[in-house]
């Protein structure tokens, strides 16, 4: 077998290179190709809505004493008689949770030139509540009521199950999108192409107002429905 002559040797490696070069360009590019390719890029939203099953409210007690260790025991007393009336009335463990403890001082402007003082302690203990009986619901938030909840910041609607309600809405989010990519596509003179690429951004329970609530004997509730939204963004090719 014959050598090649050593002083020939950069020139036939130079040869190779731009024979590798060569075959690389004669290559597809599908990469370059899809930068090439016109694209559309839309937004469509969907909200699917469903009669509630479930309530959550957020309940509270609050007590003030001169002294932190006597106010934080009588929001904590106060705090256990709910939770007794919680059991009585079926709620589930799982249905309750300790959301917030605080105890903070309580202050009063002095009077000329003296500075704020404290005059006691605040103590208080939140509850997050669910209630999967709605018939109930009325009958809940006066029991809590009756044993010392002093604080009843808000009361929200929802399903059980929202997976059906949701995908409903993510359905009617990808038809919206769909057909704005097809209005803007025969506007401009141009055919829509494949589907390039689909998100989700999103989505859940449309915002509900947040309500406070007296005290009522019985305590009238009205559930609405509950909206689930969702949003996508989606990509398409154009033809010409």
């Amino acid at each position: 077998m014959l050598s090649p002559d050593p002083s020939r040797l950069p020139e036939i490696a130079m040869r190779l290179v731009a024979l590798a070069t060569l075959c690389l360009l004669a290559l597809p590019l599908p990469a370059l190709a899809q930068e090439d390719t016109p694209r559309i890029t839309v937004t469509g939203s969907g909200e699917a809505a469903a009669v509630p099953d479930m309530a959550t409210v957020r309940l509270g007690v609050t007590a003030q004493d001169a002294n932190a260790g006597a106010a934080m025991d009588s929001a904590s007393e106060i705090a256990a008689a709910i939770l007794a009336r919680l059991d009585g009335l079926e709620i589930a463990p799982r249905d309750r949770q300790t959301s917030n403890i605080s105890l903070q001082p309580v202050w009063q402007n002095g009077e000329d030139s003296d500075g704020p003082r404290i005059t006691g302690y605040e103590a208080s203990n939140e509850l997050t509540v669910r209630v999967r009986d709605l018939s109930r619901l009325g009958d809940v938030l006066v029991a809590v009521q009756q044993d010392g909840a002093n604080r009843l910041s808000g009361l929200t609607f929802g399903l059980q199950e929202p997976g059906p309600v949701m995908e409903q809405a993510r359905r009617d989010a990808v038809a919206d999108a769909m057909e704005t990519a097809r209005v803007l596509a025969e506007a401009a003179g141009v055919r829509l192409g494949a589907v390039v690429s689909i998100s989700q951004q999103g989505g859940g329970y449309a915002p509900q107002p947040m309500m406070e609530m007296a005290r009522a004997a019985p305590a009238p509730v009205a559930a609405g429905e509950a909206v689930l939204n969702a949003r996508v963004t989606m990509v398409f090719a154009l033809e010409d």
